[in-house]
């Protein structure tokens, strides 16, 4: 029986294609010919206003252009971010996107003054792909990846969604064509296995 895989693009751009939308493509090529069914979000074509306050965050209401994507997380069994390192960290439309649909509510909801008492999205896991200008050993090692493990942590464990896989892509800028066709085969593979 297949996965119910949601694949979310966090790539800002989406005036032309990236190699972040070839590796996510090559993914959900993968997952449907091995019996998945697939969603995918491209948070580039969303429509909606940054979070400016606590307070808003907690009562404010989601906006409607969110409504889908929130739907289409709760269905997902396997989540899989695909999105380019940016100064850093991930892209601030991928950021601003995550703070609007991980609301209390959905994602979690306290219990007295604890915040952590229920994770709302227990029971997923995720992958995340991430392609950068430097070596992926040099971001991994030297930086110690510390923008995906704060992924990791502190939004996707927050809201229970475990295990996490990584995938980094080092280079990404330089890729030559034999490079990225391997790339895109192990998306491909990983697709398949559902992981």
């Amino acid at each position: 029986m297949g996965k119910r895989i949601l694949l979310i693009q966090g790539h800002p751009d989406a005036g032309a294609p990236h190699f972040c939308h070839a590796l996510e493509n090559a993914y959900a090529d993968g997952a449907r010919a091995a019996g998945h069914e697939t969603r995918r979000i491209e948070v580039a074509r969303l429509d909606f206003p940054i979070l400016r306050s606590q307070q808003e965050w907690e009562q404010g209401a989601l906006p409607r252009g969110l409504e889908e994507a929130q739907a289409a997380i709760r269905w997902a069994e396997h989540i899989v971010f695909f999105f380019p390192l940016w100064l850093g960290d991930m892209p601030a439309l991928l950021k601003a996107f995550l703070e609007q649909v991980a609301r209390p509510g959905f994602a979690f909801s306290r219990e007295g003054k604890n915040p952590l008492a229920n994770k709302g999205l227990t029971g997923r896991s995720a992958r995340v792909v991430v392609t950068m200008g430097m070596p992926a050993v040099v971001y991994r090692w030297y930086f110690r990846a510390h923008s995906i493990k704060s992924l990791e942590r502190n939004i996707l464990g927050f809201v229970g969604i475990a295990p996490v896989h990584e995938t980094l892509i080092g280079m990404a800028g330089n890729i030559d064509a034999n490079t990225a066709a391997k790339w895109r085969g192990r998306m491909e593979k990983l697709g398949a296995h559902g992981g």
